[in-house]
């Protein structure tokens, strides 16, 4: 996504923890990468260590960071009857798993079924977040029925509403991936997600497994859920897990490391789509040859 501004008095190499201001200006473009070798996170790089492009050019970061920068993230829980078993193991450790994040990271706990309601705000208070997190997956008042797309476009709004400015954001949905979209598919929930800087990531419950593309329906209007894309499109990660005491504290660790990049944006008309592509350079590559990055794939020119 294109922010309105750059960093004022934030410089390559200069103390992250720093608050980070937005002066009207020049817009700039956000990239939060994850790398891994295999299962291992893949610390330590440095902004040499990256390659970005941009519409196929070659563009230079003008910020880089990497785990110093606040995270907000939103706990995204499908509370349909399916989860409940997971649900209730991830919360009786909950408060163990939140210690992956920092002390100024914020956390929001949002339950869903066919509606969405925040029971957590924003707070860097995680002993309350985790202290909450039972009452939240007993929630019944959010309807019958699974509305994914929903559920995170309704995420990605509160983000616009709620989240601190500066920092990472990321939602983090937890389900089972066993819904039926009606008048929403997945791009307008990638772009909501793009527009609000936001990466989606996913710990899928059960036997889910990613759509093939083929759908039943004879009405267009309704699509299968489908995290597994929204999550490969904005760059987000995805754990697949049947152990809920062990899952939250997995991916939290991955969110966490991830690294920030942003670069000017070289412009285009409004509602241009553009691509992004991030390499390892090949002194880096030639270190870990297997790595893998995950990026968000594009933006829209605002």
């Amino acid at each position: 996504m294109l922010l309105a501004g750059v960093f004022a008095g934030v410089a390559l190499g200069q103390d992250a923890t720093e608050t980070i201001t937005f002066r009207a200006g020049v817009a700039s473009v956000r990239v939060d990468a994850q790398v891994m070798d295999g299962q291992r996170i893949v610390s330590g790089l440095t902004r040499d260590d990256f390659l970005l492009y941009d519409n196929n050019q070659l563009v230079k970061a003008s910020y880089f960071d990497h785990e110093r920068e606040p995270l907000t993230v939103l706990l995204l829980l499908d509370v349909s009857g399916s989860m409940s078993k997971f649900l209730e193991q991830m919360s009786s450790t909950a408060r163990a798993a939140l210690k992956n994040l920092k002390p100024g990271d914020q956390v929001g706990v949002m339950p869903f079924a066919r509606h969405t309601k925040a029971t957590v705000d924003f707070t860097a208070a995680h002993d309350t977040v985790a202290a909450e997190l039972k009452n939240a997956i007993r929630d019944r008042t959010l309807g019958s029925g699974t509305q994914i797309n929903h559920a995170i476009r309704d995420a990605a709004k509160y983000f616009e509403e709620k989240a601190p400015v500066n920092g990472r954001r990321a939602v983090l949905i937890v389900t089972d991936n066993m819904g039926i979209n009606y008048q929403l598919g997945d791009a307008e929930v990638i772009q909501a997600l793009n527009d609000a800087n936001i990466v989606c990531n996913s710990i899928v419950v059960g036997r889910a497994r990613r759509p093939n593309g083929e759908s039943k329906f004879k009405n267009p209007e309704f699509t299968y859920a489908n995290v597994f894309d929204i999550a490969d499109a904005t760059g987000g990660d995805i754990l697949k897990s049947d152990r809920g005491d062990e899952a939250l504290g997995q991916i939290l660790e991955r969110i966490r490391s991830r690294y920030s990049v942003h670069y000017p944006t070289p412009g285009g008309e409004p509602g241009m789509q553009r691509s992004i592509r991030v390499e390892l350079s090949p002194s880096a590559r030639a270190k870990f040859p297997k790595a893998t990055i995950r990026h968000r794939k594009g933006y829209t020119v605002r």
